[in-house]
């Protein structure tokens, strides 16, 4: 996810339940693919194509306004109006957008029921399998990938049916790590769940704070859950849950994952007051220093390995045991989409299959980003190396799994809101787990 930032606040999924409801303007079937496209752009005339991302961080930033001026600079006829917004500013003000007579061209629609599924049963988004015939985007990226951006007649599944979207980056949750004060304690990167727990008792006796943690919005303690939860429970179980075929998030892994989360908190593991700190200021505090650990996504490594240089290690999170494989969830990037209401389908399409061509993937690496499919080039920094290796025993052992908020279209509160609670210390782990299966089991049913 992403991710950047967090989640869609309530006031877009009840903005989305309102317009998806029976007699309302978007309840109708979605939109069609074109039956002929065309790939000549040059042909398009002066077009000025609008587009909506969430790349504002350093490296992403980097990475898109490059792609952006090689686009142009290719087809001089096109000139791109480019709209950045935060992650959740983005899914604030996306659906209005969509919505109005004169909405952007390409947007960053993220993947899930809560966002690219309701786009899709609203008919916002334009099927693509007309465009992937003549770009070929099945051929170039694994099927996982593409299942990932894959949307069913009406919304009704995800990761099945039509192509929505096509991602750039690839992306891993891990564990950043402050090398210098590792070192420091005598500790080495932990290899298991076990070792793990011994460095974060030593960092706190120390006075050191174990685990930088920000967690207002919810969606980074869904996410601290959700790694915890691969090392605990079944890869295959954690795809089944999220994509509804079978499963509950009552399981005993599932809530052993959510008391492993108590625990720390208890003990004094996080950040002080983790629920008060903003998810983006997490990485910020971390490279001045505060915390020894830091779970995070790999859209953070360019900055980090910008301020910190060489003291920031990454590694995939522990395995159960020495030796064992590891799986953490992951997956791609928010995937580019067409708007339906796009007067130049066939030139945002264009745009997406440059910004994901091979030559996108090279600059993906040149800005320190990762990139979803293999490059020609080769990361020079130590950090973006290790992320690499890290994606490669991933893919090589199948060990990504998908976010967990992709699970329902209120995941992110239902139970992202208990988890705050949990860390706060007011809810057991059983009532958190109950309160993420009742939304489940609600969900389910209007399926």
């Amino acid at each position: 996810m992403r991710r950047g930032t967090v989640a869609a606040a309530a006031a877009l999924l009840t903005a989305f339940a309102a317009a998806c409801a029976p007699g309302s303007s978007d309840d109708k079937p979605e939109s069609k693919a074109p039956a002929a496209v065309s790939t000549d752009v040059a042909k398009a005339g002066n077009v000025t194509l609008t587009v909506w991302d969430q790349e504002v961080q350093g490296g992403q930033k980097k990475q898109i306004e490059e792609l952006n001026k090689r686009f142009q600079a290719k087809y001089p006829n096109v000139k791109i109006n480019r709209v950045s917004r935060s992650f959740s500013d983005l899914q604030k003000t996306l659906r209005l957008a969509l919505s109005g007579s004169n909405p952007p061209d390409v947007v960053e629609a993220n993947q899930g029921y809560a966002s690219m599924a309701q786009f899709v049963k609203a008919g916002m988004l334009l099927p693509l399998d007309s465009y992937d015939q003549a770009y070929g985007w099945k051929k170039r990226y694994p099927k996982g990938l593409t299942d990932l951006n894959s949307v069913t007649d009406g919304g009704k599944l995800i990761g099945q049916g039509k192509l929505y979207g096509v991602s750039l980056n690839g992306e891993i949750v891990g564990l950043f790590y402050n090398k210098e004060k590792l070192a420091k304690l005598g500790i080495q990167p932990p290899k298991t769940w076990d070792e793990f727990e011994q460095a974060l008792a030593a960092a706190k006796g120390k006075n050191e704070i174990p685990i930088a943690f920000g967690n207002v919005e919810k969606l980074p303690a869904m996410q601290l859950y959700g790694i915890v939860q691969d090392g605990v429970n079944n890869k295959e179980a954690v795809r089944n849950l999220v994509f509804g075929s079978g499963g509950s998030w009552t399981d005993g892994p599932n809530v052993q994952a959510a008391q492993r989360l108590a625990d720390w908190a208890k003990k004094g593991y996080f950040t002080k007051d983790a629920n008060s700190i903003k998810w983006d200021d997490t990485p910020v505090n971390f490279a001045k220093g505060d915390g020894v650990f830091l779970f995070g996504g790999t859209w953070w490594a360019p900055d980090l390995a910008d301020k910190m240089k060489d003291k920031v290690g990454f590694m995939v999170p522990p395995a159960p045991q020495a030796g064992a494989p590891t799986a953490t969830m992951g997956g791609e990037s928010l995937p580019w989409s067409i708007t339906s209401k796009s007067k130049n389908p066939d030139v945002a399409a264009a745009y997406i299959n440059f910004i994901t061509s091979p030559e996108a993937m090279d600059v993906s690496v040149e800005t320190g980003n990762l990139p979803a499919l293999a490059a020609s080039k080769q990361p020079d920094q130590p950090l973006q190396k290790e992320i690499t290796a890290a994606w490669g025993e991933l893919s090589k052992n199948d060990g990504i799994t998908p976010y967990i908020d992709y699970a329902t279209p209120t995941f992110t509160d239902a139970f992202g809101g208990p988890l705050q609670e949990l860390i706060a210390g007011r809810k057991s782990a059983d009532e958190v787990m109950k309160a993420a299966q009742d939304d489940y089991d609600a969900f389910q049913k209007k399926k």
